[in-house]
């Protein structure tokens, strides 16, 4: 069998870590499956493993404007799959819009099914494409054949809104092995001239990077030696934020490092010179990032809400992330009790290892193939 996937709408960094990760682990003859032909934008197709069973498809219109990319998705994607005898299609986001059956689509995108988090962007464009994302989303989801979440919270909360969605899978991807080089190592104790602490997100509404950074400085202001690296960049409303925050509690720039998007490799690198990973997001449907700092061997401060009790467990400490009181209380409790430091880092390490990209890959593939056989 053919396998069709549309990744045509794919350009976050977590969608394309997924696709990745999956066609990496995939073992063709394992599950019967001929070719698997991919659709999807010149920057995604440079970064797929090259094999022989794996066809790149990268037309004129999705890498253009959204408007053409809709036009394709419409008009001409359904023709390019039969001309290639798929039989079945994986959607890896909820925004393609293309008519196919049977069809199969990832769910990633958490944000236009959170009300609360919506109303942080006010009455903006932003807030109004959340809206009409939603409802693409549930069109897209209602009309799949099959849906796969990312983890139960997103399950339940998506199927809140949607209503039941008879054929659906928990798939949870898994996380790049660059960054487990440190859990073999001992734990390292903390130095006593500056804790390094580090967030790797880009600046949003729902990341509160300013209430980090004012929690920073409540630790300093007890004495606590305490740094903070951002790292992920952002633009708009949210940056500015960042910014107004850093002139206020660390004008003279000593405690807060920022740093624009970098690759995996560089992240894996500023994680290893870290002390402690915080984790302040209040919506997420499975965060690629804070999977990482669990695969790192760090110990870990997160957020309390969405997903993240779910995939973290026992492996950190929690606190509000709209309070900045919470998240320093937390942070100090992992500084200063080095037993609850040893223990959630050990937490999370076995935690991060259910996350692996072959048996997402081996279920996701499975899934399509079962979808494809019930269909017929």
């Amino acid at each position: 069998m053919n396998i069709g996937i549309d990744a045509s709408r794919s350009r976050s960094g977590g969608a394309i870590s997924h696709l990745r990760g999956i066609l990496s682990e995939l073992k063709p003859n394992d599950h019967n499956i001929t070719a698997v032909h991919v659709w999807a934008p010149w920057p995604l197709i440079n970064q797929l493993p090259n094999r022989p069973w794996l066809i790149k498809h990268s037309p004129e219109k999705i890498n253009q404007n959204i408007f053409l990319q809709l036009f394709w998705q419409l008009h001409e994607f359904k023709k390019e799959l039969l001309k290639n005898k798929c039989t079945v299609l994986f959607k890896t986001t909820s925004s393609s819009i293309t008519h196919f059956a049977p069809c199969v689509t990832l769910s990633q995108d958490m944000l236009p099914f959170e009300f609360a988090e919506m109303e942080r962007y006010g009455l903006t464009l932003g807030r109004l494409r959340l809206i009409v994302l939603r409802l693409i989303y549930i069109h897209t989801l209602k009309r799949s054949y099959g849906v796969i979440f990312l983890t139960k919270y997103a399950s339940r909360k998506i199927q809140e809104v949607t209503g039941k969605l008879p054929n659906n899978r928990v798939i949870p991807h898994g996380v790049d092995s660059i960054f487990s080089s440190m859990q073999n190592k001992p734990i390292k104790p903390l130095p006593l001239n500056e804790i390094r602490c580090v967030y790797v997100s880009a600046s949003a509404p729902y990341k509160h990077q300013w209430n980090v950074i004012e929690a920073i400085y409540l630790l300093r202001l007890k004495n606590i030696p305490a740094s903070l690296d951002l790292i992920g960049g952002g633009s708009g409303k949210s940056d500015k934020r960042v910014n107004e925050a850093i002139r206020k509690f660390d004008p003279e720039r000593r405690f807060v490092n920022q740093l624009p998007f970098v690759q995996p490799n560089e992240v894996s690198k500023r994680i290893q010179e870290s002390d402690i990973f915080v984790f302040a997001s209040s919506c997420e449907n499975l965060p690629i990032t804070l999977l990482e700092g669990m695969s790192s061997g760090l110990a870990i401060a997160s957020s309390d809400m969405g997903p993240m009790p779910e995939v973290l467990g026992k492996g950190g400490t929690y606190f509000n992330p709209e309070e900045p009181q919470s998240i320093a209380d937390a942070i100090e409790r992992l500084i200063k009790d080095s037993s609850l430091r040893s223990d959630s880092i050990n937490h999370a390490i076995n935690n991060a290892k259910h996350f692996s990209w072959k048996e997402c890959s081996d279920n996701t593939f499975h899934f399509l193939v079962s979808c494809n056989d019930s269909k017929k």
